[in-house]
């Protein structure tokens, strides 16, 4: 698994506002998106690989439970996901939706030189 490819997650969701360790994470509100999410990213352009992390959505914010990248973004009242992530000197960002206890979406990095998609999957409720 390459640096990018580690990055890449959030866009996810995941997409991923401020990167806090997941315990520091605060309360901010009541989402109907609140808990922890797998995250699978697919790398369909470029050579940045594929990976599966953790994030954890509280109120309108993703957290990355990986405390080795960063991640600002936001989840809508109506499931809209926009994320940026970065970390180990690449940049990437993603949209897509959340619905129900899964969503998807895609992710381009900051250079062009990646592209694919993200699906996610509601692990726990919060």
């Amino acid at each position: 698994m390459n640096a990018l490819s580690r990055l890449l997650v959030a866009p996810t969701l995941a997409l991923l506002l401020v990167c806090t360790p997941t315990n520091a994470a605060p309360r901010v509100g009541v989402s109907p998106y609140d808990g922890t999410w797998s995250v699978a990213i697919y790398t369909l352009r470029g050579d940045c690989g594929s990976v599966r992390v953790g994030v954890r959505i509280v109120g309108s914010s993703v957290y990355a439970e990986d405390q080795s990248y960063r991640a600002r973004g936001s989840v809508g009242r109506n499931g809209v996901v926009r994320v940026a992530v970065s970390g180990y000197g690449r940049s990437a960002a993603g949209t897509g939706r959340l619905s129900g206890n899964s969503g998807s979406g895609s992710w381009r990095s900051s250079r062009g030189e990646c592209s694919g998609t993200w699906s996610a999957s509601r692990r726990a409720a919060y």
